[in-house]
């Protein structure tokens, strides 16, 4: 079997959420590579009617084990469904991904309805096998696999899988890579990611394959900038956040800005999203694994993601009454809440209260899908447009801000630059988890550079 026919997308191939790959060592035995939830118009668009619910459509008799690059809803939402489908086989992830998974399916299921959920939870747990970064580990009797540091979020990683013998002329084993979500360099908390060493087949992300991000060593100066001139519209800072990764990325750069500026002592920020609490507290638990920078900010006596200013909301009474005196009383503050596509989560009502109140000022730090709110709210808030919530049309009188430089997945130049390998240049690539002219436009630029010596394709 060719290196390119063991490999079967059953998500994220033809637009960028839902991401799940099924890698066949061999004619009756494979093993998948996350088994994420579809998103927005992929949602439509890509599923079919049962996916749509998250079913899992696809044989999985054959499966001897699944591998989990980090827990992102787009790359773990349908393991229940895998579960309840049967699935009784290993489940390899980093130790991080280890402890933040059952955060992520926990409240997943809640929102869904799932039924027995903490059975399913339990089963699930009852299968995780934490692997070490950078340890090879024996998947099956001809390949084995590592994880490597991918740079996205916390626990995050590429998975390499080599097989375990040389063919004939060959003096480096066969290597298939899946770089799951590839992060960028200079993230707070996070090292970079690793470089990588060769790949004979690579299949790789593109969210960001036609664009380039603003730079991110001055982004704490723009983001500082955006606010201060929201806090003289004297009203509310939204930031429609990722419970996981780019909200603890924007507490630790706030941080910042107050611990240097004396004008932002008095600033209150609102972390309202029990989520993204619990995933604040795993961060911090985890800071063995942050990068140094942090950790020389912890010798100091400083608390990244646990500072005085930071005010957490314990409950839904709070959030109610918190969303209240910030509509009428109209107090400045920096509220950070999920979900970051407002697509549902305590953003929504934040958003309902506030956005037409010309005031109000929205701030976008990540990927908006097409079809999500998000999109709506960032294509047509400029232009005086509106946006759909819960069922009811509101005008945006808000003023509406994007922070590139917040994205968590990896550029075009960042996704070019995993292509300087350290050993031997990459042979084929096929191209996942984007949408179409961001595939084409990474596309055209692989060719371009010469790095690789085999084919692109989408």
């Amino acid at each position: 079997m060719k290196v390119q026919q063991r490999v079967v997308h059953h998500g994220a191939h033809q637009g960028v959420t839902g991401s799940c790959h099924e890698f066949f060592f061999a004619p009756n035995e494979s093993v998948l590579i996350d088994c994420g939830q579809f998103q927005g118009s992929d949602e439509l668009t890509f599923a079919s009617e049962r996916s749509r619910t998250q079913a899992i459509e696809f044989p999985i008799e054959q499966l001897v084990g699944l591998v989990i690059t980090h827990c992102h809803l787009d790359h773990v939402g349908r393991l229940p469904n895998l579960w309840a489908k049967g699935f009784r086989k290993p489940i390899y992830c980093t130790r991080a991904t280890a402890s933040l998974l059952p955060i992520v399916l926990s409240d997943a299921m809640k929102v869904a309805n799932f039924p027995d959920p903490d059975k399913v939870l339990a089963g699930i747990q009852q299968l995780l096998e934490p692997i070490p970064y950078e340890e090879w580990f024996d998947v099956h009797q001809h390949w084995r696999m590592r994880f490597r540091n991918a740079g996205h979020i916390m626990g995050s990683a590429y998975v390499e899988f080599e097989h375990r013998q040389l063919a004939p002329g060959q003096t480096l084993p066969t290597r298939v890579v899946f770089s799951g979500d590839l992060g960028c360099k200079h993230t707070p908390l996070l090292p970079d990611p690793t470089p990588l060493e060769y790949a004979d087949y690579l299949i790789l992300e593109s969210t960001y394959g036609d664009s380039v991000h603003e730079h991110r060593e001055d982004r704490q100066t723009r983001l500082k900038a955006t606010i201060n001139k929201a806090f003289a519209d004297g009203g509310t800072v939204l930031i429609p956040a990722f419970s996981i990764g780019r909200t603890q990325e924007l507490l630790y750069e706030i941080e910042d800005i107050i611990h240097h500026e004396p004008s932002w002592k008095q600033v209150t920020v609102i972390l309202d999203s029990p989520l993204a609490t619990q995933y604040t507290q795993q961060y911090r638990r985890l800071k063995r694994l942050w990068d140094e920078e942090a950790k020389e900010r912890l010798a100091d006596n400083r608390h990244p993601l646990n500072f005085d200013r930071l005010h957490i909301v314990e409950s839904h009474q709070q959030h109610l009454d918190i969303i209240e005196l910030l509509r009428t009383k109209h107090y400045p503050a920096i509220v950070i809440a999920a979900s970051g596509m407002c697509t549902g989560g305590r953003i929504v009502n934040y958003l309902k209260a506030l956005i037409e109140q010309e005031i109000t000022d929205i701030i976008f730090v990540g990927y908006q899908a097409e079809g999500t709110p998000g999109r709506d709210i960032l294509t047509y808030g400029p232009r005086g447009g509106y946006v759909d919530l819960d069922g009811q049309r509101y005008t945006i009188k808000a003023s509406v801000y994007q922070l590139g430089g917040y994205s968590a997945h990896a550029d075009q130049p960042g996704l070019l630059e995993f292509l300087d390998t350290q050993i031997k240049p990459v042979h084929h690539v096929r191209l996942v988890h984007g949408e179409l002219p961001a595939k084409m436009a990474l596309q055209e630029a692989i060719i371009a550079s010469q790095k690789i010596t085999g084919n692109v394709v989408i």
